[in-house]
């Protein structure tokens, strides 16, 4: 017999090689571009949030008044009740004590 290839077998290991190449190195790519897309994610995640805490202090230190000058506390007050966080009786005892000292 002459044979003139690798033959069935030969082609069919041959097919197996590149199959299994192609198949790693298709799962190392995807495997890298799903860690590039969740560092890309992780970044734009922490942007607002470090922006958020930069611009904080700025917030905190021109909404915070001095806490012995009782108009602002009355303010602070009458805020919380208009967001409902106080209740009609809470904001009288609060500005009650404000007002007392």
């Amino acid at each position: 017999m002459n044979r003139r290839g690798p033959g069935l077998l030969g082609a069919m290991a041959r097919t197996a090689v590149v199959a299994g190449t192609a198949s790693a190195v298709g799962g190392r790519v995807q495997r890298r571009q799903q860690a590039k897309f969740a560092e890309q994610d992780a970044e734009q995640a922490a942007e607002p949030q470090a922006e958020q805490q930069a611009a904080e202090p700025q917030t905190q230190q021109a909404a915070e008044p001095p806490p012995d000058d009782p108009i602002s506390q009355l303010e602070r007050l009458a805020a919380l009740k208009k967001q409902g966080i106080l209740t009609d009786a809470e904001f009288a005892a609060q500005k009650n004590r404000i007002l007392a000292e």
